[in-house]
């Protein structure tokens, strides 16, 4: 196969998928890492895609770009696994939690269908439904009402009015992208309404995001780094970015990703 053709083959990858592997696409072609990583370096250099720590995803959106949950589910998705895992590790029996709508809020809930007496309220809603099926009879779900986003979250005042009244131990929020100068943001502005809600409910914040979502800004913050207590990523976030978040997070988990 050649190079162009190859390429062409990777960046249709990308564009279905969300995102690759260099190990994953270097055994398929039959070729070795370092020519995966010429081709995945010649399509970054044509605004093609964007490379990250060990493969590459499709190119920076704009701020207010917000990909549908079925798209964003097959991005990242060992990584997701691995900070899922992690989290529920947080979560003990009888606790009130939330989780915000996300791909990787809703790979915690699959983790939390076991859990005894637990409370979650959420305004996802592929994360109430999972618990629907999954979870245990002596669990509480209490989803929002109102405005569904493209990422099947429940946004506006009606989540708001409704979050506003309670009080929850732990909440755990999936962000959009993360960075020093924005914090943690989202390129919905009802949704970051919403996050500040949850946010004011809970004794504590554990921000879950994968590496990739470093640098990644979207139009509204809503939270500053330093207003989460813990922040759950994978061994794939680069070490200035660590040392960043070591500077305003009291708490940084960071998992290993099996291939």
């Amino acid at each position: 196969m050649l190079a162009q053709q190859r390429q062409e083959a990777i960046l249709d990858r990308v564009r279905t998928a969300g995102g690759v592997r260099v190990t994953e696409l270097a055994g398929e072609f039959g070729v070795s890492d370092m020519t995966i990583r010429r081709d995945l370096e010649a399509l970054a250099e044509r605004g093609l895609l964007a490379k990250v720590h060990g493969g590459a995803t499709t190119a920076r959106p704009g701020s207010t770009d917000e990909p549908g949950f079925a798209v964003k589910s097959v991005r990242q998705r060992a990584e997701k696994a691995a900070i899922a895992a992690e989290a529920a590790r947080l979560v003990t029996p009888g606790m009130a939690v939330a989780l915000s709508a996300g791909t990787t809020t809703a790979e915690l809930a699959r983790r939390l269908a076991g859990v005894p007496a637990l409370t979650v309220v959420t305004n996802s809603i592929p994360v109430a439904e999972i618990l629907h099926r999954s979870g245990r009879p002596d669990q509480t779900v209490v989803l929002t009402g109102g405005i569904r986003t493209p990422s099947d979250a429940l946004v506006g005042p009606v989540a708001v009015a409704t979050i506003r009244s309670l009080h929850l131990d732990l909440v755990f929020l999936g962000v959009h992208g993360m960075s020093e100068r924005a914090g943690f943001t989202t390129p919905n502005l009802l949704e970051a309404e919403t996050n500040r809600a949850l946010l004011a409910a809970a004794d504590r914040l554990v921000v879950l995001a994968d590496s990739t979502k470093w640098a990644t800004v979207g139009i509204s913050s809503f939270a500053g780094l330093a207003e989460a207590h813990t922040v759950v990523s994978d061994t794939g976030l680069p070490e200035p970015a660590r040392e960043i978040l070591r500077a305003h997070v009291p708490d940084l988990l960071f998992c290993e990703v099996t291939p």
